[in-house]
């Protein structure tokens, strides 16, 4: 449970500050990397390559990769999904809740 909280923590963060696009986030992942050991830096240079040659945003690919590989190293397929799916969210709710902020004051 801790993991998912941290996984959600630490994609919030990243979603809250990393403004400009998904390639904004690629410094905060290596600082991710140092501080998590979730995944290498060979790992960032994959996830990178398959996020730009999928459809989506980058930023949205690679949080869901490493909830799912985050998950799957805890034990299965339900707990890779939760990972993923606890990333995503994480990174996205921050421009969510600015999104509702703004459409709030435009009323």
């Amino acid at each position: 449970m801790m993991l998912y909280l941290r996984l959600y923590y630490e994609f919030f963060k990243t979603g809250l500050f990393s403004v400009g696009g998904g390639m904004a986030t690629i410094p905060f992942l290596y600082k991710m990397s140092d501080a998590t050991g979730w995944f290498t830096y060979d790992d960032l240079a994959n996830m990178i390559a398959v996020g730009e040659s999928t459809p989506g945003p980058i930023g949205v690919n690679m949080a869901t990769y490493v909830g799912y590989i985050t998950g799957m190293n805890q034990g299965g397929i339900f707990y890779a999904i939760l990972g993923a799916v606890t990333a995503t969210f994480g990174l996205v709710l921050p421009s969510l809740i600015v999104i509702l902020i703004v459409a709030a004051m435009l009323k």
